[in-house]
């Protein structure tokens, strides 16, 4: 996992509607990026909802936030469209981001092979420096999400 304060890795994923979205262009504001294991899970349900729940806070400190999670563009699109996502949800199918982070989930759910984000939050900063991670230890653990309020607060 990257260190507190370094440049934040950069990707290029796509997103819902398989459009290119790169994290050193949304430099100049904050950015949450949210990881999660797979779309249409309850975790994971409960994780988005609550961030696009949130989001007028997020979009008041000037932060903005991105789902990441290894499906398809089809399937998080769908996903977004059930939950009534209003952020972009972008597309790790290539687990090139997983990668970067540190945060690879391996042999996910008990399937072999398969690898999955663990769910994560991180919080980069206008000039694209790390300033907030949390990994889970547990798939079905929940980040704290007056703490990563705090973090972009903090910016």
């Amino acid at each position: 996992m990257p260190d507190i304060g370094s440049d934040a890795p950069d990707f290029t994923l796509p997103n819902t509607k398989r459009e290119a979205v790169t994290l050193s262009e949304q430099r100049g504001k904050n950015v949450v990026l949210a990881f999660f294991p797979a779309a249409f899970t309850g975790v994971c349900e409960k994780e988005l909802c609550t961030f696009r729940d949130s989001l007028a806070a997020f979009n008041e400190l000037d932060a903005a936030v991105y789902g990441i999670c290894v499906d398809a563009p089809f399937s998080n699109a769908a996903f977004a469209e059930k939950n009534g996502l209003n952020f972009p949800i972008l597309s790790d199918y290539a687990r090139a981001a997983v990668r970067a982070y540190g945060i690879e989930h391996a042999d996910f759910a008990g399937m072999a092979g398969y690898t999955a984000a663990k769910r994560s939050v991180f919080v980069v900063d206008k000039q694209g420096k790390l300033r907030f991670a949390w990994v889970a230890d547990n798939p079905g653990q929940e980040p704290n999400y007056d703490d990563v309020q705090a973090a972009v607060k903090a910016l």
